[in-house]
Order: C-alpha cells, then sequence, then structure tokens
C-alpha cells in the first residue's frame, strides 16, 4: 500500500511508519516537524520506502500539494494531547489541529481517490464513563471532558457524517493508552505516558515514585500500529469505529517492577505518605479496560507482548536510542 499519515513524526505516526515499512508498504510521513534523526535511522534497514513532507495540517493548501493522487490510506494522526493549562491558553490551535484540519483532508482524499481514511481516536473519547463501567465497548455513549478528548470524540462524528455524505470509507479507531518505541517529547503531548516517565527515570538512574499503581489495558506501539494496519487493509471492514488495545489490563508499577530485573539500582514503587510521587498516571483514578471483542473477533488478532515482554523489549530500545528520546526533538 501507498500510505499518507498525518502527524507522522509523532510517536504513534512514527510506530505506524515501523510497522508498515516492516510489511514492505510505502510511507509518507506529514508534519510541522520533521522525523527524528533515530527514527530515519531505524528506518533505513527496512525494506519499505519512506519520505517525509515537512508541513501544518492547518493549512489546506498545504494539505492539497501533499496529497496528489496515488494514495491507498490516509491515515489522520495529527493532534495536540492537551492537558488543562493547554486547554486554557489555547483551544484555538488545539481545536484547529483535532477536529477543523479534518474536513480539507476528507475533500482531498475524495478528490484524489483514496481506498480509505483511517482516523485515529482515544479512549479519551469515552471521557467520564470510564469511570461507570467495567468495561468500555464501542457502544457506551462517551462523556469527554477535556478539549482533547472532546475534539476526539468529535471527529469520529464528523468524519462519520462527511463520510456518509461524500461516499468516502472512513473508520475510526479508539486507542488505549498506548506506549512503545518512538515515544519522545514532541511538544505536542502535554501527557507522556506513565510508563515512559517510568523508562526515563530508569535511564536517568532515578526512582520512579507513584501515587497509586496505575491499572490500564496499555497498549505497546509496535502491537497497537500493527492493528491499525490491519483495518487499513482490510477489504471490507464490518464497522466504522473500533476499540483498539491488548485485551489485558496491568499496573504501571508492576511494569516498572518488571524493569528492574534488567536495571539493577533501579526502583518503581509507590510513593510513601508524605512523599511526592514522581510519575504523572494522569487523573485521579484508572479508566475500565476497552472491549476489544469486537476487533479481535473480526480481524482474529491478538496482541504480541505482555507486559514483561514489552518491558523487555523497550529496555533494549532505551539501551540504543535512550539519550535521543530522553532529550525529545
Amino acid at each position: 500500500m501507498n500510505i499518507l499519515i498525518f502527524g507522522g513524526a509523532g510517536f504513534i505516526g512514527l510506530s505506524l511508519a515501523a510497522r508498515a515499512l516492516e510489511q514492505g508498504h510505502d510511507v509518507t510521513l506529514f508534519d510541522r516537524a520533521a522525523p527524528p534523526a533515530f527514527a530515519l535511522a531505524a528506518f533505513a534497514d527496512l525494506p519499505g520506502t519512506c519520505r517525509a513532507v515537512t508541513g501544518d495540517v492547518t493549512d489546506k493548501e498545504g494539505v492539497a500539494d501533499a496529497m496528489a493522487p496515488g494514495f491507498d490510506i490516509v491515515i489522520l494522526g495529527a493532534a495536540i494531547t492537551a492537558g488543562s493549562a493547554r486547554d486554557a491558553a489555547d483551544p484555538e490551535t488545539i481545536l484547529n489541529v483535532n477536529l477543523l484540519a479534518q474536513t480539507p483532508i476528507l475533500r482531498q482524499a475524495c478528490a484524489t481517490g483514496v481506498r480509505r481514511v483511517v482516523n485515529l481516536s482515544s479512549a479519551a473519547a469515552y471521557g467520564g464513563a470510564g469511570a461507570r463501567v467495567a468495561e468500555l465497548d464501542e457502544d457506551c455513549p462517551g462523556d469527554p471532558v477535556g478539549l482533547y478528548a472532546i475534539s476526539k470524540w468529535a471527529s469520529e462524528r464528523v468524519g462519520a457524517r462527511l463520510a456518509s455524505l461524500w461516499g468516502l470509507d472512513l473508520v475510526s479507531v479508539r486507542l488505549t493508552g498506548v506506549f512503545g518505541p518512538f515515544e519522545y517529547a514532541t511538544g505536542a503531548r502535554d501527557t507522556l505516558s506513565p510508563l515512559f516517565q517510568i523508562m526515563r527515570a530508569a535511564h536517568r538512574g532515578e526512582p520512579a515514585l507513584l501515587e497509586r499503581p496505575g491499572l490500564r489495558d496499555w497498549g505497546y506501539g509496535p502491537d497497537i500500529a500493527g492493528a491499525i494496519l490491519r483495518i487499513a487493509a482490510a477489504p471490507a471492514p464490518r464497522h466504522r469505529l473500533y476499540n483498539i488495545s491488548t485485551g489485558a489490563a496491568f499496573s504501571a508499577l508492576d511494569w516498572g517492577r518488571a524493569l528492574m530485573a534488567s536495571r539493577p539500582g533501579f526502583v518503581c514503587r509507590l510513593a510513601e505518605p508524605g512523599e511526592a510521587a514522581t510519575i504523572d498516571l494522569h487523573g485521579p483514578g484508572d479508566r475500565a479496560p476497552l472491549s476489544i471483542a469486537r476487533f479481535a473477533g473480526e480481524f482474529d488478532w491478538r496482541a504480541g507482548h505482555d507486559r514483561d515482554a514489552s518491558a523487555a523489549d523497550l529496555d533494549a530500545w532505551w539501551r540504543r536510542h535512550g539519550d535521543h528520546l530522553d532529550r525529545g526533538p
């Protein structure tokens, strides 16, 4: 396939590119920043071809120029994962990038004959519902709060509406909390994953102190990217919305303890009373896991990494690239 990834220099975009290149696809990365050198070096020996286009997803002319005929798949991955401070300070940019930029891209996809658009949404679209149910399936009504969550929920609905009017094949996927290779501080993500923070602490030789265990159905980047590409390549998906997760929950604390086995001297534990936590879990509580019955049943899919395997694999990655990941772009 010939794949165009908006937000291609970000964490999920690079994870998708790596998996697509492994499979021999041609990949174009569109982003306001160039892909980091460590990522391009990792791509160099993969069988697919990769090129990068620097541009702003809110620039209609730049988007149109990048979307020349010939792309089979367009992945909408450009997003600002904003926290409360950015919500208050710059709501316009968040909404422009996360939602309003979608419409010109979809128009151009129609005009150039794109076979399928995959819209990367988030479990954040479930919002407060994640604290009220035991498991979140695709029929659970969303209750988003922050602008990132609201804009992701809206992107699903706006995209579905325009796709139905314009005869476009669009599938939205709600991603669980993702961590793994290629995660780094881009400036567009206010919420680096707790597992990234734990890995960074281990790399720096600092303790990782958590306020609670942090239980979640964490998804390892290569597995999540493979699942997205499975949907992109499917001849005829039965649904327009899928949860994508591992189907198994483990705590950030236990993941950090698994990492301790390969990092002598590293400590990952709960903060004691009066002791400040050093790992941000991005909220006061844990959300319910995503149900993957729809996706796993249709595509016969299982994640390739469990807790311990992901800790070992990411540790090896950080031993090669950790200095770059710690610095950011």
